[in-house]
């Protein structure tokens, strides 16, 4: 990568502001949430929005692909779950306690089932098909969480400034978890990533950049740069040495190896990291 960046699209229509934003699974398209307004879908290589998903009454609060990329998910204001195909025909709907007002939303790589914070401290696996109901609770408040690739791994943010890394392959199970961070006032969001998914990522408030080994727990870099909280990161999916940070500095900042010299697993040699352009 030579860090050469330029803006492709600028996606206008939102009436609010965005506060969720997926990408679809071929990467052709893209999905946005304003707060508690309505979902929109963009093709990313025009810029032209190709369908707005609303519904009569609720706001939409996130939104989310199916893994066939055939069908939508969103969490609304009134806390149920709607399902729509791609022309905005509505499918299916789950009343009930499924979402928070302002939640993630994710579905497995198998497309059975559905994860939503339900409630301020719980988690819930909802099974579409047979309606079965599983449940992650913790001690204190749950802020988002990330699901892994293999669908197998939940990373769980809280309110008391840690992460939880549970085993959701059977019943829940926690086995890992991460400190160092600074969350007091607003959300931050975290990610698994690098080579098979061996390392966490988080944002924090020191305006720094936090990376862990998933399987130690242990605080490999913190990476400053930023002037302003960092409410989020996503590690990019095809390079396992290529991360992304945004932050209230206004700015997102591609982080990326200065040098190759993996070792692994002994992750401590994996170089040293830098921002592109920063």
């Amino acid at each position: 990568m030579d860090g050469g960046l330029s803006v492709k699209h600028k996606l206008s229509g939102h009436q609010k502001p965005v506060s969720s934003v997926s990408w679809s699974p071929n990467d052709q398209e893209l999905l946005t949430c304003g707060v508690e307004e309505v979902v929109r879908r963009w093709d990313v290589s025009t810029g032209k929005c190709l369908q707005v998903y609303e519904k009569a009454g609720p706001g939409l609060v996130s939104c989310a692909w199916f893994p066939s990329g055939k069908y939508i998910l969103s969490g609304l204001s009134d806390k149920s779950i709607c399902m729509w195909d791609l022309d905005g025909k509505e499918v299916e709907s789950w009343k009930g306690q499924r979402t928070l007002k302002i939640s993630d939303l994710e579905i497995t790589g198998d497309g059975e089932h559905m994860l939503s914070i339900c409630r301020d401290n719980a988690i819930m696996f909802f099974n579409k098909e047979t309606k079965d109901e599983r449940f992650i609770e913790e001690d204190q408040t749950i802020t988002s969480f990330s699901l892994s690739n293999d669908s197998r791994f939940l990373l769980v943010n809280l309110l008391n400034q840690e992460i939880h890394l549970w085993n959701i392959g059977g019943d829940p199970k926690l086995v890992g978890k991460y400190r160092s961070h600074k969350r007091t006032r607003f959300i931050i969001k975290s990610c698994f990533g690098g080579l098979k998914q061996s390392f966490i990522a988080s944002g924090s408030e020191d305006s720094q950049v936090y990376i862990w080994h998933r399987s130690s727990g242990d605080l490999i870099e913190a990476l400053p740069g930023h002037s302003g909280a960092v409410n989020c990161v996503s590690w990019n999916p095809a390079n396992p040495h290529m991360l992304a940070s945004a932050s209230d500095d206004r700015t997102i900042r591609i982080w990326g190896l200065k040098r190759l010299n993996v070792k692994y697993p002994n992750v401590r040699s994996n170089g040293i990291h830098y921002c592109n352009g920063g």
